[in-house]
């Protein structure tokens, strides 16, 4: 005889069918400890193609983060969707760093990068330029009684400001050949009332 719960048939009205019986029946009891789900595998992440007005040397303006409203200069474009841009510092203040692409307005302004060092960009594109000096935070009772003191302001690395410097140095020559081309990255970028961005010609 088969294990499995046979059909019961019931008759509706004038018309009889086979109603399914449950092959197992519901526990009474439940566990007191959640048994752990197999975790989902991620999908592997697609290749990202960037836009095709974010070519190196394009001004960007920053929508997003500290820097927001700032023009910076777009060196390079990295993988998952980041970039590698610049101020320059000098002219703006914004050091070398990585934005979304999500968060940026291409214009059509270009700055030349021609005598910019390559090898340079290269080295502050890596992955773990950005993540090796990170202090790790102070945990337990000496940052407890630490919570109300003012934080102590972050020191420059000697070999990033050297970095910083080394590419700059040939990127504010070429600025300066174009005419108020500096003073357009100095300035901030904001709207007004009335403004539409979508009739805008960047």
């Amino acid at each position: 005889m088969s294990s499995k719960a046979q059909p019961t048939i019931k008759t509706f009205g004038k018309s009889t069918r086979a109603v399914p019986q449950p092959s197992e029946k519901a526990s009474k009891w439940y566990p007191t400890v959640d048994e752990p789900k197999p975790k989902k595998v991620r999908k592997a992440l697609r290749p990202w193609t960037p836009r095709s007005s974010l070519q190196p040397g394009t001004i960007l303006i920053l929508l997003a983060g500290r820097f927001r409203g700032k023009r910076v200069v777009l060196l390079k474009t990295l993988d998952q969707g980041v970039l590698l841009v610049t101020g320059p510092f000098k002219i703006n203040g914004v050091p070398l760093r990585r934005v979304n692409a999500r968060y940026v307005i291409a214009t059509s302004q270009k700055v030349d990068l021609s005598g910019v060092d390559q090898q340079k960009i290269e080295e502050v594109s890596q992955p773990k330029y950005f993540t090796a000096d990170k202090a790790k935070q102070k945990a337990g009772e000496e940052a407890f009684f630490k919570q109300g003191e003012k934080p102590q302001k972050k020191e420059v690395s000697s070999s990033r400001a050297a970095d910083q410097k080394a590419i700059d140095k040939a990127l504010i020559a070429n600025i300066k050949k174009v005419d108020l081309l500096a003073s357009y990255l100095a300035s901030s970028f904001s709207l007004r009332k009335g403004d539409k961005p979508h009739e805008m010609k960047w």
